[in-house]
């Protein structure tokens, strides 16, 4: 099994920035790949930012594409999402979660593991 627990988020201003953390447990990681996902109010789920877990090749959404960065500490089996240049839009609760083969997947029906969400909510 494994275990994501998130943390950092918060209400922001419009401009502002805020970094998102999910540390990891349970599993060891040597393929794997970690995401973050999003869930806006009345909306699904919808893809975010991946990162693998052993060469640290990343992918965005275009939403998010220049304003988010997706970075890991494997010492520490941790994940982060720095989000500058924050948009009312990007108000929700995030999700990291773990896909336990090294191929890049944006549904969330291909991630077993989750975490329990950390709201963000951004103020224009």
């Amino acid at each position: 099994q494994v275990q994501l627990v998130e943390s950092g988020g918060g209400l922001v201003q419009a401009g502002d920035s805020l970094r998102l953390s999910c540390a990891a447990s349970g599993r060891t990681f040597s393929s794997y790949l970690m995401s973050w996902f999003r869930r806006a109010p009345g909306k699904e789920r919808e893809f975010v930012a991946t990162i693998s877990w052993s060469d640290g090749s990343t992918t965005y959404a275009d939403a998010v594409k220049g304003r988010f960065t997706i970075s890991r500490d494997n010492a520490k089996n941790t994940v982060y999402l720095q989000m500058n240049s924050l948009k009312p839009e990007d108000t929700a609760v995030y999700y990291c979660a773990v896909r336990i083969i090294g191929v890049f997947g944006s549904s969330p029906r291909q991630y077993p593991y989750w975490g329990q969400g950390t709201q963000v909510t951004v103020s224009s």
